[in-house]
């Protein structure tokens, strides 16, 4: 592979990654890349990210796929940007995976603009809560800011999970005067964002 086929973008991207391994780390996460060169190409470009980035080590696996085959059995090629050679390029998506590997969420990117490393933290951090303390987060959520009480929950039901004085129900103008089981919009405090204090 001639550096000239060395993609800039991602460049930056994956010597991004390498930097937040600890905070991927500390969150139970394990960091992949995938690309369709193969191993020896990387071993030239693995010295650019690192020189780039300021990396004294890239430690996470990059999957090779250079007759693009998985790609194809994962639906991830772009028909309409190819390679030099005519090849489809494969999509620039982020996938964050259940620990079913099943996947949670996939995030795209058109070729000209870098992921959002930031943001795929937040997205992590608001998995791992709701996956199984009833709640979902609104929008520009931060961990430790106030959660959404999940939908399903009838108020009686967060009264049981929340306790009464553990949630606070939003004033709404459609729901005045109303007799509601359900308030469709409550908030609570972000749990994790408790349960790091007491661990300090």
């Amino acid at each position: 592979m001639h550096p000239a086929d060395y993609t800039p973008v991602c460049t930056t991207e994956l010597g991004e990654a390498a930097k937040r391994k600890d905070e991927f780390a500390k969150r139970n996460v394990k960091l992949c890349g995938f690309s369709c060169n193969d191993g020896n190409s990387h071993k030239g470009w693995i010295e650019d990210i690192k020189h780039v980035c300021k990396l004294e080590s890239f430690d996470y696996p990059l999957f090779c796929d250079p007759k693009r085959e998985n790609a194809v059995k994962l639906g991830i090629l772009d028909e309409s940007n190819k390679d030099a050679k005519g090849l489809p390029l494969t999509v620039r998506s982020v996938y964050i995976l259940k620990p079913d590997h099943t996947v949670a969420l996939m995030m795209t990117y058109p070729a000209s603009t870098g992921r959002n490393f930031d943001e795929i933290i937040r997205v992590i951090d608001s998995l791992q809560l709701t996956a199984d303390k009833a709640l979902a987060t609104p929008v520009n959520w931060k961990k430790g800011d106030d959660c959404i009480v999940n939908f399903p929950l009838t108020d009686a039901m967060a009264d049981e999970k929340f306790g009464k004085n553990g949630y606070r129900i939003q004033d709404v103008p459609s729901e005045r005067g109303k007799d509601i089981p359900k308030h469709y919009l409550r908030w609570a405090a972000d749990p994790t964002a408790e349960e790091k204090k007491e661990a300090n």
